[in-house]
């Protein structure tokens, strides 16, 4: 087993503790933005420590690594986003870690020789496309101020979803760089889906659909850490 699971023991515990502490009726929001902090902490040292496998991209791990630094910022601010001004610099702060994952992504393809299928890359960003519209313009009446930044975020999601799932491998085991990285990203775009519908439809109101959120997110950000350890 790669060096990398090490972190992960505490790390469910930190999430169990954080899940209890997001879906009291009185939320504590300090410790909630401090466990936060603490559970992506844990989550770049999963990355991280694929420095120390043996066969390693050290350019590939760097921009997970990075990725999740700015995950870790944008998290911070959002746990807190009271107003469209504080979401939107969350907002922002993932897209730019989006911007890093889509750089990973698209290196690791490169680095490994994938050979490119243009119409398994069409039709997924159709797909994908088709999906991100529908979700907008059924977002766009309730979102406000916050539609511009919406759709940008939306649109880089979209583009680093494609990247991830376009470079699975046929046949590739669970454990593999592609796979962990696809299933990562999917459900990074099912936690975002019901993070939006929870802020803009439910208006916070929804305790449990919070930790649906939570856990989908953390799964997906430890997925993508781990997948610089399954080259």
């Amino acid at each position: 087993m790669p060096i990398a699971w090490l972190p992960i023991p505490a790390l469910v515990l930190v999430l169990l503790v954080l899940l209890r502490v997001e879906t009291r009726p009185q939320r504590n929001l300090r410790a909630a933005r401090l466990l936060r902090l603490l559970a992506t902490l844990l989550v770049l040292s999963v990355a991280a420590l694929s420095f120390a496998q043996p066969i390693h991209l050290a350019l590939y791990s760097s921009l997970i690594v990075i990725a999740l630094l700015w995950s870790l910022i944008g998290d911070w601010l959002l746990s807190d986003a009271r107003d469209a001004l504080r979401f939107g610099r969350g907002a922002m702060a993932f897209v730019v870690a989006h911007g890093f994952y889509i750089a990973a992504l698209s290196y690791v393809q490169v680095a490994r020789g994938a050979p490119l299928n243009l119409n398994r890359e069409g039709m997924l960003a159709a797909a994908i496309g088709l999906l991100a519209l529908v979700v907008y313009v059924y977002l766009r009446p309730r979102l406000g101020e916050s539609h511009g930044v919406v759709a940008i975020y939306i649109t880089v999601l979209s583009l680093m979803v494609h990247r991830a799932v376009s470079g699975i491998e046929v046949g590739a085991s669970l454990l593999s760089q592609s796979v962990l990285a696809g299933a990562g990203a999917v459900l990074f775009y099912i936690s975002d889906l019901m993070l939006a519908i929870n802020r803009f439809v439910f208006n916070d109101e929804g305790t449990a659909n919070s930790a649906w959120v939570l856990s989908t997110y953390y799964c997906a950000q430890l997925f993508l850490a781990l997948s610089a350890s399954y080259l």
